[in-house]
């Protein structure tokens, strides 16, 4: 009889939480509910940048604070922006604050993505012409797609230096990955190539697991996590990130009884 190492073991264990988990009845509460509420890519990558880019603070106040940026946009946020001005944005989101992004900010913001789908016509096509699918991860390519957008500000990460990025990194595996939970609206991308999204949800778990001695959730520690996601699962390194994520999430699934379960 074959034995069964540690590796395949846990591997099995993860690939049961995905089994159970990973399903689109789990994803509320989400900023990624937002994306769904649109059929057209071109639709779905402009309301998953702003519903990731808003993901910090309580899931109720970045739900509302989406919803009050998406609804003046209709039902073609793409056309939107490419026929708005700043002028009627700025009347639009005068009064706009979430936690301390400002009106401003989201107003500039907005400009860049409009002035991003004008000149390369997506999203997405911007992000491949900064992107070299040799490497080994995407994050160059982060860096020259946020200097497109415009500078870095409370809703965009500098990926050039510390920070884990983690609300850019949460955009790319909704853009990318294509399973029953991300929607994946990009064609041009790997999986393979992607960075974990490292909120402290996922610190908790990866540092119980061992996968990071890292004390700080930032870059380095999020490549660390992502290395030992990718030993397991080199095609797909962020398959199991929704459903661990879940646990500290949804009141039904306690962190605590999951570590308990790993070991």
């Amino acid at each position: 009889m074959t034995a069964v190492s540690k590796e395949q073991k846990f591997g099995g264990f993860l690939e049961d939480l995905y089994t159970q988990y990973n399903r689109r009845e789990y994803i509320s509460p989400d900023p990624l509910e937002w994306v769904y509420h649109y059929e057209a890519d071109a639709n779905r990558e402009i309301a998953g940048l702003v519903a990731a880019s808003l993901a910090y603070g309580r899931v109720e106040s970045i739900l509302a604070s989406i919803e009050r940026v998406m609804t003046p946009m209709g039902e073609s946020p793409s056309a939107f922006l490419r026929a708005v001005g700043r002028g009627e944005l700025e009347t639009l989101y005068s009064s706009f604050k979430h936690r301390w992004t400002t009106g401003d900010e989201l107003v500039s913001f907005l400009v860049g993505i409009g002035r991003v789908i004008e000149a390369y016509g997506s999203l997405e096509r911007c992000f491949v012409e900064h992107h070299d699918a040799e490497v080994e991860t995407t994050q160059e390519a982060l860096a020259g797609f946020v200097g497109a957008l415009g500078p870095c500000s409370s809703l965009l990460s500098d990926p050039t230096k510390s920070s884990a990025c983690k609300r850019l990194h949460l955009f790319l595996r909704w853009m990318v990955r294509r399973d029953d939970v991300d929607p994946g609206c990009w064609r041009s991308l790997s999986p393979a190539q992607l960075i974990i999204p490292l909120d402290t949800h996922m610190f908790t778990v990866a540092k119980g697991f061992g996968f990071t001695a890292r004390k700080q959730p930032n870059l380095q520690a999020a490549l660390d996590i992502t290395q030992a996601f990718r030993a397991l699962r080199p095609d797909d390194p962020l398959r199991y990130d929704f459903v661990l994520t879940r646990f500290g999430i949804r009141r039904e699934l306690d962190m605590g009884e999951l570590l308990k379960l790993r070991l």
